[in-house]
């Protein structure tokens, strides 16, 4: 029986990302782009299960990890993602909410 990344101690979840960032560069060795973008984005996941999501609160916009032309609004924290609405350069929020793990959020550029 598997495990959900919730019940993962923290010594597990730091094994479980050393395991994916091994995995990810065979495949990057390999040449199968699409078995990296899919360790890449677990391992954003097992990171977000290894921080505090008390420390996301709505209505604080924060740089986004690896882009930055955008920063990040929070609607709400949902576990370790958080919806909200991407903010480009010009300060114009995109429509559509989303959901991104916390892992990807950087430094708190405004909010409460």
């Amino acid at each position: 029986m598997s495990l959900r990344y919730s019940d993962y101690s923290i010594e597990q979840l730091r094994e479980e990302l050393g395991k994916l960032k091994e995995k990810a560069q065979k495949a990057e060795q390999l040449g199968e782009i699409n078995k990296v973008a899919i360790y890449e984005r677990k391992m954003q996941i097992v990171s977000s299960y290894m921080m505090n999501p008390d420390e996301f609160q709505s209505d604080d916009i924060h740089k986004l990890n690896g882009d930055p032309g955008y920063t990040f609004k929070i609607n709400f924290i949902n576990g370790v993602m958080a919806w909200g609405h991407r903010i480009n350069l010009l300060g114009e929020m995109h429509e559509t909410e989303e959901a991104l793990p916390i892992s990807l959020l950087g430094e708190k550029v405004e909010g409460k």
